[in-house]
């Protein structure tokens, strides 16, 4: 028989307690019923284990102090460094130049950036000294404009006026602005996100070009019993009878000897990978065109023939080649497996200057190819990807909307509260386009954080580059040769490709080299090892230190309205254009 609990013994017998008794059956009781000598009683931990958890406790609290010391020193031996080479940079000025701006465009923009930056320094002193006061009028419920009787004094009075200015003029006109610019964001998101789920499918059907036969078999070397290395000539050919009659350009991806040299090499290898593996491979896969990278790539002659050749109209002449060999119904093709070796800039000047030329040549070459695009003969669904696209969306606005909206029109919304960013826009969307972009190198997701910083840091030069190629300035006509360590000379390449052959259990590689070319190089190494080596210098960036100083002015402003999301947003964006103005990321220039 099943036992049975009467709870009325469990009550007492308390006269306040009326009703029958609740009896509870228990069909399978395998365990004990201890005695209750309270209602709480039960949840009372036993004296045995109240000294196990206190102790626990205690270890868990020395843990987290511990780990909170170990932070607060990481973070103030950081800033310590970064002290002393800001003191080194500003005023010892050792080895350091200022950067010399060439074009109109660039000092323009720079003026433009310190009056900005001139203006939130008065308007943080007179908001300090406004909360001082106790004059904070504006409440999560909006903002309440002090009625006259409120008024106290003169300067309260010109402080209520600039309130009344704030919300009628300034908030609706960066409010316009900020939701044009997060429009466009969302539209380039939109893009990320479909090249990308065209990069999965492609994987996910793993697609990828198929060559009939075998190319390296030919009918003349047969029996002959050699065993041909495989090199690396880049010379015309003209034997195109065999990969497709349409086919007009074979692209291979780039791999970078120095990807893992510094921060910045590391953030660029994130781009690059993202460029390469999903936006030249998708594009070439569905719409078969993309922009031709300018080596590693194989032409048919018959298709720069038809194309009019190389010309020298703009700084992007891969760029303008494949743009009009598409206009003419070529196709192209890209291969991802195939990965040809090259070296990305170590010093910040060598990079900026490359991604200047790289967004002020398309920009230039947008306007001369605009009317071709109209009138060429390719499907209309061709040409909307070529302006909308490939120009447009990819070259013009993703500088525009990130340069305006994370630079300017962030820091201005600190001082204009009633025009408030919502927080996915700082926060949750950029760290996932971030996410996205780091997926084709996940080796690079330690530094998903210092990449999204940085792409935004890179914005104003983007943005100016953009600017001056679109309006046709000067410096769209510059075509500097980009500054290379030179890591991907021959001892470095012959080591990358044992490396590879290691991983790929290929043969070992051997360099075979004669008695001359061996005195040659003795020579050569000998007088490397005597001669002065160059003095190294680094520069200061103008642009990029005044916009440091707005956002780091716009961050102490947040802290007034207690902002904890764009606080840290506008701190860390603010010390990361503080550590490119000062040149320090990145190897130093000689």
């Amino acid at each position: 028989m099943a036992p049975s609990i009467d709870f009325s013994r469990l009550w007492g017998k308390d006269s306040s307690r009326k009703g029958t008794p609740v009896v509870v059956t228990m069909e399978n009781p395998n365990y004990s019923v201890l005695e209750i000598d309270g209602p709480d009683a039960a949840f009372r931990p036993v004296d045995k284990d109240r000294g196990k958890n206190a102790k626990q406790f205690t270890w868990v609290l020395l843990l987290k102090a511990h780990r909170a010391v170990g932070c607060l020193s990481w973070l103030g031996n950081a800033l310590w460094i970064l002290l002393g080479a800001i003191k080194k940079r500003l005023i010892f000025g050792q080895g350091v130049t200022m950067e010399n701006e060439k074009s109109g465009r660039g000092r323009l923009l720079f003026r433009t950036i310190l009056a900005f930056l001139l203006m939130s320094l008065a308007f943080l002193a007179f908001e300090v000294f406004a909360h001082f006061n106790g004059w904070h009028y504006f409440h999560n419920h909006g903002l309440h404009i002090p009625q006259t009787l409120e008024i106290k004094g003169w300067l309260h009075a010109i402080y209520v006026a600039w309130l009344e200015f704030r919300a009628d003029y300034i908030a609706p006109s960066i409010q316009v602005l900020s939701s044009f610019c997060v429009a466009l964001f969302l539209i380039q998101s939109a893009d990320r996100m479909l090249l990308c789920l065209g990069c999965f499918w492609i994987k996910y059907k793993k697609i990828k070009p198929r060559i009939e036969g075998d190319p390296f078999k030919s009918d003349d070397l047969e029996g002959l019993g050699y065993d041909y290395p495989m090199v690396l000539v880049q010379i015309p050919m003209c034997n195109e009878r065999e990969d497709n009659p349409e086919l007009g350009l074979v692209q291979a991806r780039w791999a970078f000897v120095n990807k893992d040299e510094n921060l910045l090499t590391r953030l660029q290898n994130i781009n690059l990978c993202f460029h390469f593996e999903v936006e030249q491979q998708v594009n070439g896969v569905f719409i078969n065109f993309f922009g031709f990278n300018g080596t590693a790539g194989v032409w048919r002659i018959k298709t720069l023939e038809d194309s009019g050749g190389w010309l020298e109209r703009t700084t992007v002449e891969d760029m303008d080649i494949a743009v009009r060999a598409h206009l003419n119904g070529w196709k192209f093709i890209f291969l991802n497996d195939v990965k040809v070796l090259c070296e990305v800039p170590e010093s910040y000047e060598a990079y900026r200057k490359q991604q200047h030329r790289w967004h002020s040549g398309p920009m230039h070459l947008f306007r001369l190819c605009l009317p071709a695009i109209i009138t060429s003969k390719i499907a209309v669904w061709k040409k909307a990807n070529l302006i909308l696209l490939f120009f447009l969306l990819r070259k013009l606005i993703l500088p525009f909307y990130s340069f305006t909206l994370f630079c300017i029109i962030l820091p201005l919304t600190m001082f204009v509260p009633e025009a408030e960013l919502p927080v996915w826009v700082i926060c949750y969307v950029p760290v996932f386009m971030s996410f996205l972009n780091i997926l084709p190198a996940p080796r690079s997701f330690p530094f998903i954080v210092p990449y999204l910083l940085f792409e935004n840091t890179m914005s104003v030069t983007k943005f100016n580059a953009m600017v001056s190629g679109l309006f046709q300035l000067g410096s769209s006509y510059e075509w500097v040769v980009t500054k290379k360590a030179g890591r991907a000379s021959e001892p470095d390449l012959l080591a990358a490709a044992e490396r590879e052959t290691k991983a790929m259990n290929h043969p070992q590689l051997y360099r075979g080299s004669s008695d001359s070319e061996l005195s040659e190089l003795n020579k050569l190494k000998e007088h490397q090892e005597t001669a002065p080596k160059p003095k190294k210098t680094n520069k200061l960036y103008r642009k990029e230190l005044a916009l440091a100083f707005l956002l780091l002015t716009a961050a102490v402003r947040s802290l007034l309205s207690a902002q904890g999301v764009h606080f840290y947003f506008l701190l860390f964006q603010g010390v990361s254009f503080l550590l490119v103005g000062l040149d320090l990321i990145g190897e130093q220039m000689s």
